[in-house]
């Protein structure tokens, strides 16, 4: 089996417990894989790119409701949300794989380790859901991780200073806000919430420490200053700035630097 051909090919599975499933069983045999002898082929089909369910309902993310974790309704809405990012973020760490060529094979295996980790997120948090009386694609949700997936197809730089060590690194800076509003709560299904939260805390600290280490080995690769170029690749493809507050002791653990960190908290 090839690494990165069969990371394609769950990419383009749109049933979400079998996307989770097989990255899962993927990471198992990782070891028996080569990387790939030829560049795997996209479908010819744009659409198949990521495979995704008819449900949720995809809007703006302006128009995404939110709605208080103290009432179950809202922390149904609430895991719903973390749910469909994690989901996203498995596509994410899939299309790392299969899109970029030339890279070392530890890359390959780090982005891999991501999907599955990410499948494993998204498994406890539909589960959390399902125990609220609701499922995956109850709510609608937005494709905003994605569509910055898109916008750095062709640049492997961009994607990983943009989507890892951007909009996924926000998820350090959010995730205990969210807890202490579940422990306010208390209940015993917003307490579960906390304790899986702890688990996706914990490995997103990795996920991120993955970008920041391709980021950095990328522009060292290519003669390039990792912070100068970071703010060039911002506005060039007009990546959110995240607002305070940061957690900067997560941050620091996922490898940026004190400039970084000062940079996030300047503001004009």
């Amino acid at each position: 089996m090839e690494l990165r051909h069969r990371a394609l090919q769950v990419l383009c599975l749109a049933h979400p417990d079998e996307k989770a499933t097989a990255a899962l069983a993927l990471y198992a045999v990782a070891d028996q894989c080569s990387i790939a002898t030829t560049a795997p082929v996209p479908p010819s089909n744009p659409e198949a790119l990521p495979g995704r369910p008819e449900r949720p309902v995809l809007l703006h993310h302006t128009a995404v409701k939110r709605r208080s974790p103290a009432t179950p309704e809202g922390r149904a809405i609430l895991l719903h949300a973390i749910a469909h990012i994690e989901f996203n973020a498995i596509n994410l760490a899939l299309d790392a794989i299969w899109r970029f060529d030339g890279m070392p094979a530890a890359f390959y295996q780090d982005w891999l380790r991501v999907a599955a980790e990410e499948a494993k997120h998204f498994q406890l948090l539909r589960d959390l859901l399902r125990t609220l009386g609701h499922d995956y694609g109850d709510f609608p949700a937005h494709q905003g991780l994605w569509t910055m997936c898109e916008k750095t197809q062709h640049d492997i730089v961009a994607r990983m200073a943009l989507v890892p060590r951007t909009l996924e690194a926000r998820g350090l800076d959010a995730t205990p806000l969210i807890q202490q509003k579940l422990r306010q709560a208390g209940t015993t299904d917003a307490l579960q919430a906390v304790a899986v939260l702890d688990i996706i805390l914990r490995e997103e600290v990795g996920h991120v420490a993955i970008g920041n280490h391709w980021y950095r080995w990328l522009c060292v690769r290519d003669g390039l200053n990792p912070e100068t170029h970071y703010t060039t690749l911002v506005q060039h493809y007009q990546a959110p700035r995240p607002k305070p507050p940061f957690n900067e002791t997560a941050r620091r653990q996922a490898g940026f630097t004190d400039t970084e960190l000062a940079w996030l908290l300047y503001t004009d």
